[in-house]
């Protein structure tokens, strides 16, 4: 991968192909993201906006297609990286996606074509038992359409935003790996949310509760989930262990909610208690 990282950073007809290409075929638009955060990570917006535009522009014809993933994940990774490039703090990066993705959300941008409700027909007519849920809950006074659309729409924002961090982080590493070896690595590590950050997520899925945001209660607790995998990732460093501890790790991570939930719990107290830094000193 880092090869590609290489090649594309020759010269901006490079890095424009590349991006083009790649968010047209189906299921790499990933890529293309990456390599418009690439660019932007490295040279700032106004010199990356070919590259970006380039991107951009298949994504959008996906978009007219109605898969709204790919030009949503472009959009997003790029501010980010924006972000990142300008402040230097990944924790300010994620809490900025994540606002903008629950924006997206609540604007109903993730909706399919037409909202909810031909989606909800095809099911009622697919399934004896959706048809009966649906049915009890409509006697129970829900608006199973709305309900079904901030499903669909809170899913899809979530798989963009994961997609979106994957992707910068992606774009960090080619950064490092091409111009500052081992760069990323020590950044990562060292990833982790300030007080202040944590006060302000909590304030925003607060007023998110009280004002019907649902968008910031689906995706406000990723810039921590981060965090708490960047703790992992450092403490396993600082420790020497086996690379294979990761990969348990993760294995965790996607199968079982109570990791998700201890991970969540470890960035919280180590917001207070900077865990890696007491390690570090003791060490």
């Amino acid at each position: 991968m880092l090869a590609i990282a290489r090649w594309m950073m020759r010269g901006t007809p490079y890095a424009v192909g590349g991006a083009a290409l790649s968010t047209l075929i189906p299921w790499l638009f990933w890529l293309g993201a990456a390599i418009a955060a690439l660019v932007t990570l490295r040279r700032g917006l106004s010199p990356a906006l070919p590259v970006i535009v380039a991107a951009g522009l298949p994504a959008g014809w996906w978009w007219a297609q109605g898969d709204v993933i790919p030009l949503t994940s472009v959009l997003l990774v790029t501010l980010m990286a924006i972000v990142l490039r300008s402040r230097m703090r990944w924790s300010e990066a994620l809490i900025t996606g994540a606002l903008v993705g629950a924006g997206m959300i609540q604007l109903g941008v993730f909706l399919p074509p037409g909202g909810a409700g031909p989606m909800l027909e095809q099911l009622r007519q697919g399934s004896p038992e959706v048809e009966r849920l649906l049915s009890e809950l409509t006697s129970q006074g829900l608006d199973t359409e709305q309900l079904a659309g901030m499903l669909i729409g809170g899913i899809t924002g979530l798989v963009v935003l994961v997609a979106a961090v994957a992707c910068l982080a992606l774009a960090r590493s080619w950064q490092a790996g091409v111009y500052n070896p081992g760069g990323f690595r020590e950044e990562f590590h060292a990833l982790r949310l300030t007080p202040r950050e944590l006060a302000v997520l909590v304030v925003l899925g607060v007023v998110g509760g009280v004002m019907g945001l649902v968008g910031l209660g689906m995706l406000l607790w990723i810039p921590l989930l981060v965090a708490g995998i960047a703790l992992v990732h450092g403490y396993i460093g600082l420790k020497g262990m086996n690379g294979l501890w990761l990969i348990l790790f993760y294995v965790l991570l996607i199968t079982t909610w109570p990791m998700i939930l201890i991970v969540l719990l470890l960035a919280f107290i180590d917001v207070f208690a900077d865990i890696r830094g007491r390690l570090a000193s003791r060490n």
